[in-house]
């Protein structure tokens, strides 16, 4: 199982290269005019061999804690070159004791602003980009996972599945309050049997809630730390690719 790197690494803007290849067609730290406001930074990335007659899925990523939006050019090749578009926001709220790392914290008016930086990149993405309305995918990592769980549960009708890696449920203002439409989005949650972050009773406790309310709950659990691995990404890949093009009965 390849390490891509702690999540502490991969999370640190200061490890992220900026130099990207073309093929990508990533554009970051930009700044657009959307409905007459203005939009806080994004990044964005664009499979190979773009086709604009093809309507991809979409996957909106949201960084960890000590991270921001370019991010998502590391994670997306290892989920794969060609079959999504994705869109990354800056999380909302300065880290602690981090000039340049962003988080999402779980306060009502973070929660707020999140989720209209989330719908804003689904406009942007599909502005420009060719994206299927009924394969946008939400995924995270940490801190960000907890807020992919939160905001595909408040609007479950808007997403064809939500992802967490190491992002514990959320665990205030009634999370799962909607919950007779939470049960059709397909929830995929990836944990580490060896995190400090989001240890095993943690995860335990989360799964008893989701089972409870009767979500579909995808858990893959593996043999690492608080780490980002090629296998976990190469397996929210799998999980994507089932849901868009189920298998034949």
């Amino acid at each position: 199982m390849n390490r891509i790197e702690s999540v502490t690494e991969i999370l640190s803007s200061s490890s992220i290269s900026p130099a990207l290849p073309p093929s990508l067609s990533t554009r970051t730290l930009e700044r657009i005019r959307l409905r007459g406001r203005e939009l806080t930074p994004h990044a964005t990335f664009a499979p190979m061999h773009y086709e604009p007659g093809y309507a991809y899925p979409l996957v909106i990523w949201l960084h960890g804690a000590m991270g921001d939006e370019r991010q998502v050019r590391r994670v997306m090749p290892k989920v794969s070159m060609r079959n999504y578009v994705a869109i990354a926001p800056r999380g909302t709220c300065q880290a602690r004791d981090e000039q340049t790392g962003y988080c999402w914290r779980q306060t009502a008016d973070a929660i707020e602003q999140a989720e209209s930086r989330i719908f804003d990149c689904i406009a942007i993405a599909s502005r420009r980009f060719n994206v299927h309305s009924g394969r946008i995918f939400l995924a995270g990592i940490g801190c960000g996972g907890t807020m992919a769980l939160r905001a595909a549960w408040n609007h479950p009708g808007r997403f064809a599945g939500v992802a967490t890696f190491g992002g514990p449920m959320p665990s205030h203002d009634r999370p799962l309050r909607n919950v007779n439409d939470l049960r059709r989005l397909p929830c995929f949650v990836a944990t580490s049997r060896q995190s400090s972050d989001y240890p095993e009773a943690e995860v335990c406790r989360d799964l008893r809630l989701m089972h409870a309310a009767g979500c579909t709950v995808a858990l893959r659990q593996y043999p690492c730390g608080d780490d980002l691995t090629t296998t976990m990404l190469a397996d929210l890949d799998r999980w994507m690719m089932a849901l868009v093009c189920p298998p034949q009965a």
